[in-house]
Order: C-alpha cells, then structure tokens, then sequence
C-alpha cells in the first residue's frame, strides 16, 4: 500500500488509532489473515518455538507509529508475548542496546566503526549487525497560514537552519516561489535538542548538497548553540505547530497539517513522498567494510535520479548475530521477520506513510536473520 501524494494530511487521524484497534485496522489492510486468528503473515507461529515473557527495545522515535502497529498485531494471536519499546532516540536506544538493556535498537543512522567493536562484548564475536527496517523520507516542515507547498533548493534550507535567511519574504525564497505571496514573518528554524538520527540524515544531506553554506560534519547532536529547539521528534511538530513562521525537519509520517517542501533534485522540483524516497533509495549502494549479513546502505544524497527525493532516513534494527537465550533468539527472528515481510511494511505504510522495502532487500534480511544463534 503506496501513501498517495499529499496523504501526509491525513497522519494525524492515524494517532487516534488505539493499540486495541491496530490488528483490526491491519485485518483490512491484509485481508487473507484475520486479526486473531492465531497466525502472523511470514512467521510460523504454529509449528515455531513458543514464543513468551517480556521483550524490550528502544531507540528511534520515526519507528514509533509503525512500531505501534507492528507490536499490537505481533502480539495479537501470542497472549503470553508483551512487547515493548521505548521510543528514546536512536542514540539512546543503541546506548541501550549495547548496555544490554534492550534485545534490539532502532536507529536512523548504522552503528559506527567504534559500536561495532563494543558489540562484541553485547552480542559476542559476531558483533550487531544493521537492517533496514523503516524508509521515510524526511520533510522539511513549516507553518505558514494558507501555505502548504513551497520550493525550498539546498543551499537555501541550509541558510535558513543557519540563521542567515531570517524572513519568509526573503529574495532567495520568492526566487523559488514566483507564484506564491509570501508573508513578512519572522522565520523560527526548530532543531532537535536530543541526540538524533534525523539530525544525522538532515545534517548529512546538507553537507553534501550545500558545502559551501552548511560547513559542518554530520552529526546527531545540533552543531552550534542557540536557537530554538525540542526533544524528539513529537517535540518539534508541537512546537512548528504552535508556531507561525516556525520550520523544521521532521519524519514524513508526522507531518500532520503542516506545510511541506519540494526540494530541488538536478534540476527538478521534488516534492516529498514515500515514492520519491524509494527511487532514491534505490539509486543508493549498500555500505561497504561491513559485516557480510550488515545490510547497512550508503545514500547518495546528490542523485539526479528522475524523482528521487534523497533527503531520507532508513531507520534500522540493531541487532546482535548471538543471544545468550534461545527465547530472545527466537523472538528477535520472529519478530522481524514480521515487521519486514511484505504485509508488516505494508502495515507500516498505511499508517506511518513510509516506503515498503524492496523485495531484494526483504530477501536479504531474512538470509541475515536466519544466522542468528544462540547458546
């Protein structure tokens, strides 16, 4: 189920979704498998191992509206299964996760050369290993009264979130917007004061595609002071909400009545859209000097595919290669082989707005999680 253009209107009914409703809702949106009746679409549960007790992770806050909905099914025909997870942050969690707090952690940017070799110590000899779980692009979100669409190209989202552009009638913005009547209104750029994977992607695609403005080295954490700010990802949209004038960078699915804008792709207007995000993706190589089961993907942030739209994040689940029980060996498994078969993303895109997962790449997970072990 591919989110149509401008469906992001719409995600904020998908929040009045209780977790009780969820299997309901995906019980229409797979219509062979009934909510409840005992089976999950990908996983045995019949013949598989029996599956109970208390599973944790924690980690990226773009998951959670998926997360949600992939719990609350999960856990549907298994009463003895509880699911929980922790939208923290995708720092947190892989702190989480490597501190053995958590059997899995979402994370919108791979573990880093340095958490690779902590796994070892988590996970055993093997290591963590990164797949991708959730594709979304991310919007470059504003709140401008009777505007919904603008034209915003790289070097000018760079000189926004830099303070250098300061008013929504600046001359570098109409350039882009020749037909829209652009107000005199203080511009309030909003950055994440959590350690973040969408700071990570926003940050890396502005270094790529705009050098000469954004002089900074990606990262997770803002690069310099000042400025306003929020905590997670529910933190900036509430804040852009109750803002006028206020901008940010946000996941796609959290866009809600926001305005959102095209970016400039080649020389091409590119407006936001999980189709979009999946040309790019596929536009992409996956990481090399990796773990052969690491299906970590190196995003070309300056494609000129046709359509692509490469400001994105894919959101991964940490996981580790070996666990010391064969329950929460059996339950990492099961549980994404089920959040990544094709009725699990889906699920995802129907109520997150994110981009289902190439076959490919679904057939490459399930190779990865048929290795996990467990003593």
């Amino acid at each position: 189920m591919h989110t149509r253009p401008g469906a992001h209107r719409h995600q904020a009914r998908s929040k009045l979704i209780s977790a009780a409703l969820l299997p309901l809702l995906v019980a229409a949106c797979i219509s062979d498998t009934p909510a409840g009746g005992g089976s999950l679409p990908g996983v045995d549960l019949e013949g598989g191992f029996p599956l109970s007790g208390q599973f944790v992770g924690a980690g990226a806050s773009t998951q959670q509206s998926a997360m949600e909905a992939w719990i609350a099914y999960f856990q549907d025909p298994q009463p003895r299964v509880t699911v929980i997870y922790d939208p923290n942050g995708s720092g947190a969690g892989r702190t989480q996760f490597l501190n053995g707090g958590a059997l899995w952690a979402g994370s919108d940017v791979v573990l880093t050369g340095a958490e690779v070799e902590n796994s070892v110590t988590r996970c055993g000899p093997e290591g963590a290993i990164d797949l991708p779980v959730y594709v979304s692009p991310i919007a470059i979100a504003f709140n401008l009264p009777g505007i919904t669409e603008l034209n915003l190209r790289p070097s000018v989202i760079a000189r926004i979130f830099t303070r250098d552009i300061t008013n929504w009638n600046d001359s570098a913005i109409a350039a882009d917007n020749p037909t829209v009547t652009l107000p005199n209104l203080t511009i309030t750029p909003i950055h994440r004061t959590d350690n973040s994977g969408t700071t990570t992607n926003f940050t890396e695609y502005l270094a790529a595609t705009a050098p000469d403005v954004w002089p900074w080295d990606p990262a997770g954490t803002w690069p310099f002071a000042g400025g306003e700010s929020a905590q997670g990802t529910s933190g900036v949209v509430n804040v852009v909400n109750s803002t006028r004038g206020a901008v940010t960078y946000v996941d796609y699915s959290q866009v809600g009545t926001l305005g959102a804008a095209a970016i400039l792709v080649g020389d091409s207007w590119v407006p936001v859209s999980a189709e979009a995000a999946v040309l790019a993706l596929d536009a992409s190589p996956q990481l090399g000097g990796r773990h052969e089961l690491d299906l970590a993907i190196d995003l070309d942030r300056t494609t000129t595919a046709a359509g692509a739209y490469p400001l994105l994040l894919i959101s991964y689940a940490v996981i580790c290669l070996h666990y010391d029980s064969e329950m929460d060996a059996e339950f990492v498994r099961s549980f994404m082989t089920w959040i990544t078969s094709e009725p699990g993303q889906d699920l995802a895109s129907e109520v997150a707005g994110s981009a289902p997962l190439s076959s490919l790449l679904r057939s490459q997970i399930s190779d990865s999680l048929a290795a996990i072990t467990f003593s």
